[in-house]
């Protein structure tokens, strides 16, 4: 198995999926580690384990995982010479006596989970260890009881500070020292009792400055009257110390006398974490034991997609019996694509112990090699097209492959010319056929489908659509060809009969009618192009121009010559409109219809407009009279 092959059917995914019902990193590092294997023995070993999980899943209340903690490290450290500390010390106990409970737990389980109730014998019980650690370690530190020194250095330790406390209680009751005192009360700093005093009494007061504030304002002194049960706590607390070290050694020695069985412990831990993980994921996804055999044989009924959420229309698929190839085709969007991951994912599950999201009678084949050729393969690092990298990624398939090898192929041969893509297509199918492989390629080419129906041991499959709908169904038909539903599509969206038509007789015979050429008007045009291409002239209005609006099929007279949107203004109707030059079609030039020096400005004014403005510039009273009364009106 490769990487590639992990990748492109989400392999990693639906352990990272499992991995979410361990308990412990104990299992979650087995699930990491874990890959699909082609021994059969193994295969079955792995699905037992995990049908005998899932029984005890279904007829206990709980599993006893709790209190499991992978203490590795720890171990590994005390197997280096180092020293436990007490929290350690617990995690070891908790795991030891985890493991206990476990192993008390699966005693009465042969008779339904034979082969994980086995598994408890090898684990050890160290109940002199645990009892150890729970006398010796309390609250995450040693015990007095640890030991009748230790208990002896505390009962000092706490006379002394009795006597220390009283001696400063004294201190701070002294009338003559409250000037000296900034706050009543003892502090505790560095371990040691001190007393605040004000910054600039402290040479006032005898004894030792331990700590200063941070402003400088207070330091914390310790009074000469308790400098000797200070020395004295001081001898005390380090003896505390060499005590406490001793036993925290005694307790890890008595662990690392046990280093072997304890990391036996931890193994059986590790796998039974693993397998309630896959039985937890087979309980909530209602997952089934297939049947497996070694003959390339795959029967999958009513089969899901284990990473698909939703409503997902169940999967059945069977090859490996009658036919070794399977051609799939069908719309895009069908659900093409989702058959080969489905297939290739639910046998990679099956050759890693999981149970499938499938029904009973679903027998799964092991394979030595599970290729797969999905997606886009295109590399920009090496230069290579799409279809360079998909036939890179054939050659490699083709050269590693062999009688016990599943290989999945999406659109086999695409991105190329159709013709030259199908015949390497078939070319292929043949040689990986040769070389004994389990192949499932799926295509929209016809030849290849055609190629299948004519093979004795390939068989052609369907993606169902629905043709009302125009929706696919995601249902696979095997023995039945798939159709694009390219005709019936166009025609659903109105393309003529006749057009359609001739699609079916090119489609069957390739017969192109080039006689029906030399009549096209298309040609006629094409042989006219000078001509036409003449009349297309870029034509340039000018004012005064008689032009004929093509939407309205009148004449009018050119205002305004062409705007930056290429508009001209057009006088027509007593109106100014504006209008694109595509719907202009000059009829008469201005120069063609006018004298040389015609004041065209009187084209687009009334003869009244014309006489009136005359007067104006005369200073004709009668005028002015008649434009102060049409303000008025106004």
């Amino acid at each position: 198995m490769n990487k590639s092959t992990f990748e492109k059917l989400q392999y990693n995914e639906l352990k990272e999926m499992v991995k979410t019902y361990c308990v412990s990193s104990l299992g979650k590092d087995l699930i990491d580690k874990l890959e699909p294997t082609s021994n059969l023995k193994l295969v079955d070993k792995r699905l037992n384990e995990t049908s005998e999980g899932r029984k005890i899943l279904d007829m206990a209340s709980y599993i006893p995982l709790e209190g499991i903690f992978n203490i590795k490290s720890i171990i590994d450290n005390i197997d280096k010479g180092m020293v436990a500390d007490p929290g350690q010390l617990i995690t070891i106990c908790d795991f030891l006596r985890g493991s206990r409970k476990i192993k008390e737990f699966m005693k009465d389980k042969s008779f339904y989970a034979k082969t994980l109730s086995s598994y408890a014998d090898s684990i050890y019980e160290c109940r002199g260890i645990e009892e150890e650690i729970e006398v010796c370690i309390k609250g995450n530190m040693v015990d007095s009881n640890a030991s009748k020194e230790l208990k002896r250095i505390r009962r000092q330790i706490i006379n002394i500070e009795e006597k220390i406390e009283e001696r400063l209680k004294k201190f701070l009751q002294n009338s003559s020292n409250k000037k000296y005192i900034q706050e009543f009360y003892v502090s505790k700093r560095n371990d040691r009792f001190t007393i605040p005093i004000k910054a600039s009494y402290k040479n006032k007061v005898e004894g030792t400055i331990v700590e200063a504030s941070a402003k400088g304002s207070t330091v914390f002194i310790e009074p000469a009257a308790i400098s000797k049960y200070a020395t004295e706590l001081t001898i005390l607390k380090s003896e505390e110390a060499v005590e406490e070290y001793r036993i925290l050694a005694e307790l890890t020695n008595l662990i690392f006398e046990k280093l072997k069985e304890i990391k036996i412990n931890i193994e059986v831990i590790a796998e039974y974490d693993m397998i309630f993980a896959k039985a937890k994921y087979s309980k909530a996804n209602d997952g089934i034991k297939p049947r497996i055999n070694n003959h390339g044989y795959i029967n999958i009924v009513e089969g899901k997609h284990p990473l698909l959420k939703g409503k997902i229309v169940p999967l059945d698929f069977k090859i490996g019996k009658d036919y070794r190839s399977l051609i799939i085709t069908g719309p895009n969007a069908g659900g093409k694509t989702v058959v080969l991951k489905t297939v290739g994912l639910l046998t990679l599950a099956t050759l890693s112990g999981f149970h499938i999201t499938a029904k009973e009678g679903t027998n799964i084949s092991v394979f030595e090699n599970i290729f797969v050729d999905i997606g886009d393969n295109q590399s920009i690092e090496n230069s290579l097209s799409t279809f360079s990298s998909h036939m890179k990624n054939l050659s490699n398939i083709i050269n590693k492959s062999n009688k016990s090898t599943l290989i999945l192929c999406d659109e086999i041969g695409s991105g190329t010319d159709p013709n030259e893509g199908a015949g390497l297509a078939i070319a292929i199918l043949e040689e990986l056929y040769h070389k004994g492989c389990i192949t499932v390629a799926t295509t929209h080419y016809g030849e290849i489908k055609n190629f299948s129906e004519g093979h004795s041991d390939f068989e052609n499959a369907a993606m169902q659509f629905e043709n009302d709908t125009l929706e696919p169904l995601y249902k696979l038909l095997i023995g039945k060809s798939g159709e694009s539903n390219a005709l019936w599509i166009s025609k659903k969206m109105g393309i003529r009969d006749s057009v359609l038509e001739r699609a079916k007789r090119y489609i069957k015979d390739k017969n192109y009618n080039f006689e029906k050429i030399k009549d096209s008007k298309v040609k006629k045009e094409i042989e006219n192009i000078d001509e036409l291409l003449e009349d297309k002239k870029e034509v340039k209005f000018n004012i005064g121009d008689k032009v004929l609006l093509l939407d309205y099929k009148k004449s009018g007279i050119v205002y305004k010559e062409e705007d930056d949107f290429n508009n001209v203004t057009v006088f027509y109707n007593k109106e100014f409109i504006k209008v694109n030059i595509s719907r202009l079609k000059l009829e008469i030039k201005a120069t063609e219809l006018y004298p040389e020096g015609y004041d065209l400005n009187s084209l687009f004014v009334s003869f009244s407009d014309r006489k009136l403005e005359r007067d104006i510039e005369r200073g004709s009273k009668k005028a002015l009279k008649k434009i102060q009364k049409e303000m008025r009106n106004r």
